[in-house]
């Protein structure tokens, strides 16, 4: 028998989590891992919709910046499929604006959460779109968060971060970066008096412009990110040596 054919959904749901961060696929399996899904991580788009047919997706969760295609392709695929246009979709950026929030609308994302996230916002954010529908006391409640002293991977990631979609007003842009020195200022110079503005030249500029400083924030926030991880891992390997 061909099980391309026919995808399988067991009474375990599959979660795909698509981030080109080898860090983050590590947190999302830890922040998972005492729940009942079955976490499939992947590096990129094609590793993703490579195992589909094999195994449908019941949440997808995909970062929106990445080397190759991006979230937003990845979520206009899933929600365009034939099978699996119903899979809810949540896409996660570093910076969360207006024009981060129309785009991820456009493609039909139902949930956009800004980098860094807590992992266990993550996970309630999960469980609530699979049970949508559902009545409201019916609901899993999200899984409290670590007291203080705790774990120290639950402390990495401070809320809240999610935004329901779509915006019903407009928000000012919020970006979860590492605090720098501000770039100057990009000049477009002026055309000569009496000359025709260049205005596709201009607006080529400004667009390439945007995407460099959108992935300088993405790599500044991810070095941050696997910073702290990797300091919380030292903490509880020295707490592991001493309890031993």
């Amino acid at each position: 028998m061909n099980n391309a054919l026919s995808p399988q959904r067991n009474s375990t749901p599959n979660v795909y989590f698509i981030d080109d961060s080898a860090t983050m696929r590590e947190v999302v399996k830890i922040a998972f891992r005492r729940e009942n899904f079955n976490v499939i991580t992947c590096g990129d788009m094609a590793s993703a919709i490579g195992q589909f047919e094999q195994w449908a997706p019941d949440a997808v969760i995909s970062d929106v910046i990445m080397p190759d295609r991006d979230g937003y392709e990845l979520c206009e695929f899933v929600k365009m499929h034939p099978k699996f246009g119903a899979t809810p979709v949540i896409l996660l950026s570093g910076i969360v604006n207006r024009e981060v929030a129309d785009r991820a609308h456009q493609k039909g994302a139902d949930e956009l959460m800004r980098k860094p996230f807590h992992p266990q916002e993550l996970v309630a954010c999960v469980k609530k779109l699979l049970k949508r529908g559902a009545p409201e006391a019916e609901m899993a409640p999200a899984a409290p968060l670590a007291a203080a002293g705790a774990s120290p991977l639950r402390q990495l990631f401070a809320g809240p971060t999610r935004l329901s979609l779509p915006l019903e007003s407009p928000a000012a842009p919020v970006a979860a970066v590492v605090p720098r020195a501000p770039n100057p200022p990009v000049r477009v110079p002026a055309p000569p008096t009496g000359a025709a503005a260049p205005s596709a030249d201009i607006a080529k500029l400004r667009a390439e412009v945007q995407r460099l400083e959108f992935l300088v924030k993405k790599l500044q926030s991810q070095l941050e990110t696997e910073r702290e991880y990797c300091t919380a891992l030292e903490s509880q390997l020295r707490a592991l040596s001493v309890t031993e």
